[in-house]
């Protein structure tokens, strides 16, 4: 009896049959809501870190040196520079551990432990009174 599947010996006109079934549309639609999420959070931090108020507090230098005359470098800040590729930094060195959890505990696990460490993040984020928990909260996002 042949081998279901792909095998070295297969024609290249060979037909495979393929299902989609809801799991692998499901799968396709988490791993693309990934990828939204960090480019909509390019979106927002870009559109923050301009919003007046938001300076005021966390980095009121950036605030006086965007009110000058010269347009020159209105963000040249170190703080708001790892505020703002901190959740990057930290998303690229979470794949390394996602993949070691996956491993060990499974995909269901993992995605609940990633949901846990978001939801933290938020709330680190949305009570931030300095910049220290602001740059903690995007590390646990990331």
């Amino acid at each position: 009896m042949p081998a279901r599947g792909l095998s070295l010996a297969a024609p290249a006109s060979a037909e495979f049959e393929v299902k989609i079934i809801p799991n692998v549309i499901l799968s396709c639609i988490m791993a693309a809501t990934g990828g939204l999420m960090f480019g909509y959070d390019i979106g927002i931090s870009g559109g923050v870190t301009s919003m007046n108020d938001f300076l005021k507090e966390f980095f009121p230098t950036v605030y006086h040196t965007k009110h000058k005359e010269s347009n020159y470098c209105k963000y040249d800040n170190q703080s708001l520079q790892l505020f703002t590729s901190s959740l990057y930094l930290a998303g690229f060195i979470a794949t390394f551990f996602a993949s070691y959890t996956t491993r060990n505990l499974g995909r269901k696990p993992t995605m609940l432990i990633a949901g846990f460490f978001f939801i933290v993040g938020v709330i680190f984020n949305g009570a931030a009174k300095n910049l220290a928990m602001l740059i903690v909260g995007r590390i646990i996002l990331g």
